[in-house]
């Protein structure tokens, strides 16, 4: 049974009256809170150290936080300097943002974007608790693929020094239900990583037709069952990630293993996600705007996690060398350490490449 404490009361009662009674939390099955929203443990890093330790060891991910990935060696190379300028263009809980923002002092800068206008505020606040002086961190609620226009914006019309571009979903939206990203908890089917984009992945399979939906399946996930699903869930009206999830085993043979079940409704929900942000979109604006956002000798990472990033990505860089745009590429991605796998089983599919402006 969970605790039941609480900071806050209610009003004050009137004379004569008992007090009025703290709301009570809410009351979880067995030892260990499992849905999101009772983690409150979790969701309190600063009051409950000891506890997120635990989840941190036990190689999860606590609620509403995220482990940044690769950090060591995107730091390597990278290798912000004092007084530079670094961008990073995914702020999300603000892991990899810290580490630039210390390795820039003093009189560095940094710039942090992030089209979620939900955990922005957040992670803003914290890097605003670290004690740096206030004009060393500026914060734009805008996705990555304005990168140009923000850096005119600030005045770094020259650009910046190191941009870093991690192009994973954060864990506080793949575990939060609210969110519609995950499959592992029943939300509304949502996905939009800005909420306030027109359209959500429910009402985009609404509109979709089988022979769009099986094309954008195959593009965005390489799906080899994208016909074969999309006959079945395009035009339909999914209220929650579990409907969805169900209409897609249910379309699956019989026979086909667990692990692979899972593995479909993973790609499904990928798929509609890329759709929903326009993500493909967003990168391939960024990745051609990017030599002209570094300053000469910048540097730029970034990650990826799914086959679809990594091939514009390498695309990008190699075309850039060729046309003298950048002095040297990665010439094979850089995978997270075993150590790191261990700690954080999240950071299996990232893929690092890095390129320097000539």
């Amino acid at each position: 049974m969970s605790e039941s404490s609480s900071s806050s009361y209610g009003k004050p009662s009137a004379e004569g009256e008992s007090p009025a009674r703290p709301p009570r939390r809410t009351r979880y099955r067995g030892k260990n809170p499992r849905r999101f929203e009772e983690k409150y443990k979790e969701h309190q890093p600063e009051r409950y150290a000891e506890t997120v330790a635990k989840v941190r060891a036990s190689g999860k991910t606590p609620a509403g936080q995220h482990v940044p990935i690769m950090l060591s060696e995107i730091m390597e190379v990278l290798s912000p300097q004092p007084g530079e300028r670094a961008v990073d263009c995914t702020l999300g809980y603000g892991g990899h943002a810290e580490a630039l923002l210390r390795a820039v002092q003093p009189k560095g800068c940094l710039l942090g974007l992030d089209q979620d206008s939900i955990e922005i505020v957040k992670t803003e606040a914290r890097l605003r608790t670290l004690g740096f002086p206030e004009k060393t961190l500026r914060i734009e609620r805008t996705n990555f693929a304005a990168l140009t226009r923000v850096l005119n914006d600030v005045g770094w019309k020259t650009g910046a020094d190191v941009i870093l571009a991690d192009l994973g979903l954060s864990s506080m939206q793949i575990d939060n239900p609210a969110r519609g990203f995950t499959f592992k908890q029943n939300g509304p089917l949502d996905m939009r990583m800005n909420p306030q984009r027109p359209v959500s992945a429910r009402e985009l399979l609404q509109k979709l037709s089988a022979e769009k939906l099986a094309v954008l399946l195959e593009e965005n996930a390489d799906e080899p069952k994208a016909r074969l699903l999309a006959q079945a869930l395009a035009g339909q009206d999914f209220t929650g990630t579990f409907a969805l999830a169900a209409a897609i085993k249910k379309v699956l043979p019989g026979r086909t293993k667990e692990e692979e079940v899972e593995s479909t409704v993973r790609r499904v929900f990928q798929a509609l996600r890329i759709a929903v942000n326009d993500e493909f979109s967003a990168l391939d604006t960024f990745l051609r705007n990017l030599p002209a956002s570094l300053r000469h000798g910048g540097r730029v990472a970034t990650l990826t996690f799914h086959s679809g990033e990594d091939r514009r990505v390498k695309r990008s860089f190699e075309e850039a060398a060729r046309n003298g745009l950048y002095s040297s590429i990665s010439t094979e991605v850089q995978r997270p350490s075993s150590a790191e796998l261990r700690d954080n089983p999240r950071a299996a599919p990232a893929k690092l490449r890095w390129a320097v402006k000539s």
